[in-house]
């Protein structure tokens, strides 16, 4: 949530920063706003909306050469030009990701001293304290130790000080943050994007470690104020996968990556139809937990029915902001399967942390190399979906499940099923091939739709409803095909859409069964099967070819992303950055 981006350099700060920032659009903001050094002054402007709204009311060619930026997405008071950062107090201005949950208290305090706040934030508590210490301390890295050690929560911080032109400073704890360096300058920046027009060389900072940039160097410190050093990285990717490169969307062009993607995940952890040194045993484990929220929460309800088929070990998967506060019921052969496209949602890193402390193994699930859940799990295996910009997740969810299919093989020490992977790439190109357009007409006309299934087709329902609900606002619901009776039906009218999935030929007459109910009430069936059809209970049909119960889910997913997008497309909405939503939810 939210996104920073601080420059300091030999070339205009303004432009950089406001790019960085439009790289980092995807975690979601309602306002954007930029300071930056000009004419010795610290000067703000501050827009709510999109970022090209607080572009008109700048200079671009404006001679500063020291800029920080934000984009927010609002917890604490309603998006507005006041609530929006940087936030000012006296000599310190402040960008902020996170949040600060004693800053009512801290609040109160400070306005006993005289201190005047303009917004609702919880964030101008921060220069706020900054300035008042600093009269005392008369040092900048003094200061910030200082008022780090008051704030509670989780803070990712760009600090620009009045009495200091030629530095950025930046402190980090919970949400992420990175330094990384230029040949004409330093950045700050919350993720790796929003600086790959200009540099892949980065820095990563650690809790509470403070770092001081200028256009020649850089310094980190612990919270002792004792410099360290730091490694530097090289990211592996590239600018492109940030770039549109012709598609109308992020969202429609991270899908048709997805061939790409299942081959680069696969190919990390298999070669000749056995796994490679990259796949661990996990011999010792014979009860799973899968911790996850939104998108991963449904690929770990995915991984249950293959885990359990194949391997014959129970899996229990739990809402990550429910598990961190239950009470869990583990042994030592139990292994926490954490499961986060970016390693930083916090209440999935809480239930990490409250496992680890319970003395219980950890296996992280991620799409970003050395991401906060990456570097605490005990192991780590990485999806090789490469940088995702839009928020509604489709290709890092597609690696995803082909990560838990391929765990369920290791899990089942039944290395002969890894032959069933061969292939599906030509199967996922031609389901990406095919038009989509008059199923989702079918659903964009109607306020309610209800997606139905058994097993791991119920998995599936509860992602495709998930995606129709982001993305095109329809309220879209997924149940258990055979609960419909016990309640649901009484939702079903005259022309409801009601999308039944059904690729398991066990349950097949089941789910039909369930489905001619609901025609039988008026709904307009969409019916996505690997079946054989002999009877035409429905209004549309969508045959998939019939792979391994292993692999099924890999493909199946494809066209309720598609479907989705369609949708959404012609309902006109934002696709790429739905409203409300945020990419990387970073504050529980």
């Amino acid at each position: 949530m939210c996104g920073i981006v601080g420059y300091v350099g030999k070339e205009r700060a303004l432009p950089r920063v406001l790019s960085g920032l439009k790289f980092l659009e995807y975690r979601g903001y309602d306002s954007a706003g930029v300071a930056y050094l000009f004419n010795d002054e610290v000067k703000i402007t501050k827009e709510v909306g999109r970022i090209s709204s607080l572009e008109k009311l700048i200079d671009l060619d404006a001679d500063s050469y020291m800029a920080i930026g934000h984009t927010r997405w609002a917890t604490h008071g309603e998006p507005s030009v006041s609530n929006s950062h940087p936030h000012r107090i006296g000599k310190f201005t402040v960008v902020h990701n996170g949040i600060i949950e004693n800053y009512l208290s801290l609040k109160e305090d400070l306005k006993k001293k005289g201190i005047k706040f303009l917004s609702s934030t919880d964030t101008e508590v921060i220069p706020a304290l900054l300035d008042y210490y600093y009269k005392s301390e008369k040092d900048i890295l003094k200061t910030i130790k200082k008022v780090i050690g008051i704030l509670e929560g989780s803070f990712a911080l760009g600090i620009i000080c009045d009495d200091d032109k030629e530095n950025i400073y930046a402190v980090r704890r919970g949400s992420p943050l990175i330094l990384a360096l230029d040949k004409m300058g330093m950045f700050i920046a919350s993720d790796v994007p929003a600086i790959l027009c200009y540099t892949n060389k980065y820095i990563l900072l650690e809790q509470n470690e403070i770092a001081k940039i200028n256009k020649n160097s850089y310094q980190v410190y612990d919270q002792n104020l004792k410099e360290i050093k730091k490694e530097v990285k090289t990211f592996e990717g590239s600018q492109d996968a940030a770039m549109l490169n012709g598609y109308e969307h992020y969202m429609l062009k991270e899908i048709h990556e997805e061939e790409k993607v299942y081959l680069d995940t696969l190919n990390y952890y298999v070669s000749d139809n056995s796994f490679k040194e990259t796949m661990p045993e996990f011999k010792k484990y014979n009860n799973i937990h899968i911790v996850a929220c939104g998108s991963a929460y449904y690929v770990g309800c995915i991984a249950k029915n293959l885990i359990e088929n194949y391997a014959n070990i129970p899996v229990y998967v739990e809402v990550a902001s429910e598990y961190r506060y239950k009470k869990n019921f583990y042994d030592s052969n139990t292994l926490v399967i954490i499961i986060s496209q970016s390693g930083e949602t916090a209440d999935s890193l809480e239930a990490l942390r409250r496992a680890k402390n319970d003395g219980i193994d950890t296996l992280a699930i991620v799409n970003v190399v050395l991401s906060s859940i990456a570097r605490e799990a005990k192991y780590t295996l990485y999806v090789k979906a490469g940088p995702e910009i839009a928020v509604a997740t489709t290709k890092a969810f597609l690696a995803q499940t082909t990560l838990m299919a391929l765990l369920a093989v290791r899990l089942s020490r039944k290395n002969e099923l890894l032959k069933e992977f061969v292939g599906v790439e030509k199967y996922i190109n031609e389901i990406l091939s095919r038009n989509y357009l008059d199923y989702a007409k079918e659903i964009a006309k109607s306020n309610d739709t209800f997606f139905i299934g058994r097993l791991v087709d119920y998995a599936l329902c509860l992602e495709g409803s998930l995606k129709l609900k982001e993305t095109a606002y329809i309220n879209s619901v997924a149940f258990q095909a055979g609960e419909l009776k016990h309640g649901t039906i009484s939702l079903i009218t005259k022309g409801t859409p009601v999308i039944g999935i059904c690729t398991c030929h066990e349950i097949a007459p089941k789910t039909i069964s369930n489905l001619k109910e609901v025609a039988a009430r008026g709904a307009k069936i969409i019916y996505i099967t690997s079946e054989e059809v002999e009877d035409n209970f429905y209004d549309k049909l969508i045959i998939l070819p019939k792979l391994a119960d292993l692999v099924m889910p890999i493909i199946t997913v494809i066209p309720l992303q598609l479907i989705a997008y369609e949708v959404a497309k012609l309902k006109g909405c934002d696709i790429d950055k739905p409203r409300n939503l945020a990419k990387s939810v970073t504050v529980e």
